[in-house]
C-alpha cells in the first residue's frame, strides 16, 4: 500500500507547501484510493514536515511549490516527490498520479 500526502488550503492543493492548512494522506492499494484523512500539520519549522510525514506512513509527495531543502530531506526519507503539480482537489490529483497523467510544472518555490 502507497500513502500519499497532499498539502491543502481550503480543501485544494496548497502552493506553498510548508505553509499548507492540513493535509490529505491518500491510501492507495492496488492502483485505487481505499481511503483518505485530512491531518492538521505542526507549526511550521523549517525542515520539519518531511520527518512528520514519514513517521505516518507516507511514500509519495504530490507539491505545488517545494524548496529544495525540503524535498532533500524527503529523499533522504526514501519518499518521492512531485512538484509543480496543479491546484486540484486530493482525489483528482491522486487519479492524474496513478493515470500517469499528472501534470507537473516549474517548481514555483524559490528557497
Amino acid at each position: 500500500m502507497k500513502k500519499v500526502a497532499i498539502p491543502l488550503e481550503n480543501g485544494r492543493l496548497c502552493s506553498h507547501f510548508g505553509h499548507c492548512q492540513q493535509f490529505a494522506i491518500v491510501d492507495v492499494d492496488n492502483n485505487a484510493i481505499v481511503g483518505e484523512n485530512l491531518i492538521t500539520p505542526p507549526p511550521h519549522e523549517p525542515g520539519l514536515l518531511p520527518g512528520w510525514l514519514a513517521e505516518l506512513g507516507v511514500t509519495d509527495v504530490i507539491a505545488g511549490g517545494m524548496g529544495q531543502r525540503a524535498i532533500n530531506l524527503f529523499v533522504e526519507q526514501n519518499i518521492k516527490v512531485n512538484v509543480g503539480a496543479e491546484s486540484k482537489s486530493p482525489k483528482e490529483l491522486v487519479t492524474d498520479w496513478l493515470n500517469t497523467t499528472l501534470v507537473t510544472r516549474v517548481n514555483t518555490c524559490d528557497h
